[in-house]
């Protein structure tokens, strides 16, 4: 088994960028009993406001990933940093990292599907283009962030690509929280594979986060969830039953496509 940590952080207003990410590597830093931990979208500005992710944008050696990789570091564990509003070469990322307990970035990842048509995201940042998939104590993990789950192709690529467990951040709004209930639990079922997935509480930029991360098994039942405010979720994930489900129930082998 591994023992995982959902951080569902409140990205509400009432913070400066600077605060949350000081408060949040504290909350890393506490980490003890736990191998890897995720953290949501674009928590240290939030997910919906454009103005701070065009205005903190930052490259990968910047202070957010800075302080992220220490924090791993001084816990020792592997840490999805959530994601960042990431600056390289005059272009903005949605830009998702994973560091390993050595406190080295081992992974990045640039979301791929940009939310909120041509007034949104796509005004500010520019799409990735990449697929990543890296082992990790979960077995070979893929990455996806919040608005690519709606888009069930790019996690088809991912276990064409071997994945065995999704790491998802995400910003999902209030308002949707139902797709996200459903979308989590559709891609388990239909790739058997576990999905693990963190979205961000509090409101920021005029919109109520959803909160409710999730844990769920290649099967689709859903082994832990958090409610809609700020929680530290845990759950023991075992990467061996991706393997096993598979095996006994070989879905996979009668594509067509």
């Amino acid at each position: 088994m591994t023992r995982v940590a959902l951080v569902q952080l409140d990205s509400s207003d009432l913070e400066t960028p600077a605060e949350r990410v000081a408060r949040a590597a504290g909350l890393v830093e506490g980490m003890r009993d736990v191998e890897l931990v995720v953290l949501p979208e674009l928590w240290s500005v939030g997910a919906f406001d454009l103005a701070q992710a065009k205005e903190y944008a930052e490259p990968l050696d910047g202070p957010v990933v800075t302080r992220m990789r220490d924090a791993a570091r001084q816990a020792g564990i592997w840490l999805h940093a959530g994601s960042f509003a990431e600056l390289d070469r005059g272009h903005r990322y949605n830009t998702s990292v994973v560091i390993d307990p050595s406190g080295d970035v081992v992974a990045t990842y640039r979301k791929q599907h940009l939310f909120g048509w041509d007034a949104g995201e796509p005004s500010v940042m520019t799409a990735g283009d990449s697929l990543v998939v890296l082992p990790t104590p979960l077995g070979a993990t893929g990455l996806a962030t919040c608005y690519d789950l709606r888009f069930p192709e790019l996690f088809r690529r991912l276990v064409d690509s071997g994945t065995e467990t999704f790491l998802l951040a995400s910003g999902w709004p209030k308002a949707r929280i139902e797709h996200w209930a459903i979308l989590t639990r559709a891609r388990a079922i239909e790739n058997q594979a576990w999905v693990i997935a963190c979205n961000s509480a509090g409101n920021h930029a005029g919109v109520a986060m959803g909160g409710r991360s999730v844990v769920v098994d290649p099967q689709g039942v859903v082994v832990v969830e958090a409610g809609d405010a700020e929680e530290i979720l845990v759950a023991d994930v075992d990467p061996a039953a991706v393997r096993e489900w598979r095996m006994s129930f070989p879905a996979l082998t009668d594509r067509r496509l």
